[in-house]
């Protein structure tokens, strides 16, 4: 009688997070889902082709969670990552930056190549699957 080892399975280690937020992002994301008019499953992140260099992020509501959406949780705060923006977005950072004329989100992204000069659009090449 031949006993075959058991062959136990290797833990998986964690994976890092596609988009993470700094403090001030996180802080600023729970004020607006606070008083927001319903209550949301989290903040949608994803990226749309447009704007003068060629793509631009998106931030929005998410009412719920998608099949295939990347769920992200930092600081308190769900982030729903849409499928085909992955890997736009590895290594990702979301901050909040208030000046004397504008307050607003910026993507603090290694996968960008380019942006335009009115900093709405990006050129952003996706991480290798293998990173």
């Amino acid at each position: 009688m031949t006993m075959d080892p058991v062959v136990q399975p290797r833990a998986r280690r964690p994976r890092p997070k596609v988009v993470t937020l700094t403090d001030r992002a996180a802080e600023r994301v729970r004020e607006i889902m606070d008083r927001a008019e319903k209550p949301y499953a989290g903040l949608r992140v994803g990226v749309k082709n447009g704007g003068c260099a060629g793509q631009e992020y998106v931030l929005e509501y998410a009412e719920a969670a998608n099949p295939l959406d990347e769920v992200v949780e930092d600081k308190g705060v769900k982030i729903l990552i849409e499928p085909k923006a992955i890997l736009f977005l590895i290594g990702s950072e979301i901050d909040y930056e208030t000046s004397r004329l504008a307050s607003k989100f910026v993507f603090h992204n290694p996968n960008e190549t380019d942006a335009c000069g009115c900093g709405e659009s990006v050129t952003i090449v996706p991480a290798s699957a293998g990173d």
